[in-house]
């Protein structure tokens, strides 16, 4: 199962091929900091058929990759389209950037007044 994946600001997006999977098959789970994706695409009936060329595999396809700290496990979500499976990871609130204030004082007054407190 050949797949992306890429982050775009706090979540990252896995996308993987699964053409003619069966889209009641696929299966995404997480547990213990795993995520699995599982699908199967089933082949015709050898009934009654007589193969010229049988390229495309068919049964179980299955893909795990880990997952960080930094993840957010319980709003995963995830949408089958075109034979594209698309996974959205969110990043977890304690892992996203954010902006860090710098405290500052006048110098200049702090000057003044120990200047005051010695004279």
């Amino acid at each position: 199962m050949p797949m992306d994946l890429y982050k775009v600001d706090d979540h990252y997006v896995l996308t993987a091929d699964l053409p003619g999977a069966d889209p009641g098959s696929i299966d995404v789970n997480v547990e213990n900091g795993v995520l699995t994706l599982a699908a199967q695409r089933t082949s015709p009936s050898d009934e009654g058929v007589q193969w010229l060329a049988n390229e495309r595999q068919a049964g179980s396809f299955r893909r795990q990759i880990t997952l960080g700290d930094s993840i957010d496990p319980g709003n995963i979500g995830a949408h089958y389209d075109n034979g594209v499976l698309t996974v959205t990871i969110p990043l977890a609130a304690h892992a996203r950037p954010h902006k860090v204030s710098v405290e500052h004082r006048d110098r200049q007054r702090e000057i003044s007044t120990a200047r005051k407190d010695t004279g």
